[in-house]
């Protein structure tokens, strides 16, 4: 009898929990089995391990082949586990040394030709495989992902035969570079949009302090046209929060080329899209967009046409900065530290207050169409702004204001200000902390009494002055900061 172990990895979220292929090879009826609660990917793979060293030239022998999962009562999800399993398999026939595998977790699938085909999660397991000092043995082709974890040694190769020449000495793989960074597009310009200061100045507080945006107008007044221009206002995302947020794209599979993310992700999801796509789930746990846009900007646009128990997924994420995908098995949290920006018509056919284009059912019409979002979902938006038409005099006419170029410095500069007070960007700031002077504070609390806003409202209206006197480069809110604040505070038809 004979028996080899090697350490592989299975995913819970983001993070990558140490699992041991054990691999045994006795006397016995000719079997191939795998344990240890595999789904049916994983249960697959012996048929893929068989093939591949059969195009090799080798045989597995005529005996009973056992390969544990430890722990067992871990489900085991994906293809990645064909990699470990062919490696112990091989160490078992005294193909490959023992001693010199126990020095290394693997993570890969297994084509019928022996070569490995990429896989998700190599970023985690790598930063994992470095905890557990062991080096990490994955494909070729994402040997830049898995360098990205820093001192561990990388064996990326091609196919199974190069790993075999490379422990008997007969070939080296040679030690991979990091990816490089993910290429970032061309963001459209501030420059663009012609008027609506109003919205334009919402637009560069949302983006400094990281706060909800709601926007409000009929069809094409320039909703969605602001919203695509806030990702060329935020700054590049730190080194700690790239790491983070490709972490949770290279378990969703969609880190490209393994390049780390340095731009703010930017989301967008149809209306038409399940609570599931949203917040996360499926037969697997995958990401949602709300981790998907973690650190980044979650775009909601016609808000109250997503179907309601989807837009309740919301909240949670809202409020504590994470998701929990909770299945009979398991209870999957991702990181979801998202801004929401949300553009909605003031009613159904989109042209209330318009005494020439809007329809008989006015004013109830828009009321039923806001109705739609629930009382406490907007009261976790920061920052409400109604967005009128431009004229054509106007949009003609008016010279460009602003460039995205002249305002993100601002931005820039004001999230430094607030990430040296040590409590993260002012979205996340606890309001209790926030220097007010005297007038301000009188102000906001009459407001809070006058406007009936909850505790929870009244803390988002000191983030959101907060973030105004940051940008005017002042330590103390003033009264003027608030009263701007309350401004933007739910200016919605029909909602205080």
């Amino acid at each position: 009898m004979s028996l080899a172990r090697i350490r592989s990895f299975a995913f819970a979220g983001i993070e990558a929990v140490p699992v041991e292929v054990q691999v045994q090879i006795a006397a016995g009826l000719p079997a191939f089995l795998v344990v240890g609660l595999p789904d049916k990917a994983v249960a697959e793979a012996r048929e893929r391990v068989r093939a591949a060293l059969t195009a090799m030239g080798l045989a597995l022998p005529p005996k009973r082949i056992l390969i544990n999962l430890a722990p067992a009562d871990l489900l085991k999800e994906g293809s990645h586990f064909d990699l470990p399993m062919a490696l112990g398999v091989l160490a078992a026939m005294d193909v490959l040394p023992v001693e010199d595998l126990a020095h290394y977790a693997a993570i890969g699938e297994l084509s019928l030709d022996g070569s490995l085909n990429p896989v998700t999660g190599v970023l985690p397991a790598a930063i994992a495989a470095a905890g557990l000092e062991l080096g990490l043995i994955c494909p070729g082709a994402q040997g830049g992902e898995a360098a990205w974890a820093g001192s561990l040694e990388v064996l990326a190769a091609p196919d199974l035969l190069a790993l075999i020449n490379h422990f008997r000495g007969t070939q080296v793989l040679t030690p991979p570079d990091t990816a490089g960074l993910a290429l970032a597009g061309a963001d459209p310009d501030l420059a663009d949009v012609r008027g609506m200061e109003t919205a334009r100045r919402a637009l560069e507080i949302a983006a400094a302090g990281g706060h909800n945006l709601l926007l409000v107008g009929p069809p094409g007044a320039g909703k969605s046209m602001l919203a695509a221009r806030l990702p060329g206002l935020l700054p590049d995302l730190t080194p700690a929060e790239a790491l983070e947020v490709s972490m949770i794209h290279s378990v969703a599979g969609m880190l490209e080329g393994g390049r780390l993310v340095k731009r703010p992700p930017f989301r967008e999801p149809h209306h038409g899209a399940s609570q599931a796509a949203l917040a996360g789930g499926g037969s697997r746990a995958r990401p949602g967009e709300v981790s998907l846009a973690h650190r980044g900007v979650l775009f909601l646009d016609e808000l109250p046409e997503f179907p309601r128990p989807v837009l309740e997924t919301l909240r949670q994420p809202l409020e504590s900065g994470r998701t929990t995908v909770s299945r009979a098995a398991a209870h999957v949290t991702y990181p979801a530290r998202f801004q929401m920006i949300a553009a909605m018509n003031p009613c159904r056919c989109g042209h209330l207050g318009d005494a020439h284009r809007e329809c008989g059912r006015a004013p109830r019409c828009g009321e039923d169409y806001l109705a739609r979002i629930s009382g406490p979902l907007l009261d976790r938006i920061d920052i409400t702004v109604q967005v009128q038409p431009v004229s054509p005099a106007e949009l003609s006419r008016a010279p460009p204001g602003e460039s995205s170029g002249t305002v993100a410095p601002r931005i820039a500069a004001a999230r430094e200000t607030q990430r040296a007070r040590g409590r993260g960007i002012n979205a996340e700031a606890d309001g209790t902390a926030i220097a007010l002077a005297e007038e301000a504070r009188a102000l906001a609390e009459r407001a809070m009494e006058r406007l009936a806003l909850s505790p929870r409202g009244f803390t988002r209206v000191l983030r959101v002055a907060r973030t105004i006197a940051d940008l005017a480069g002042i330590e103390t809110v003033r009264r003027q900061d608030v009263a701007e604040a309350l401004a933007f505070r739910q200016r919605v038809p029909g909602r205080a």
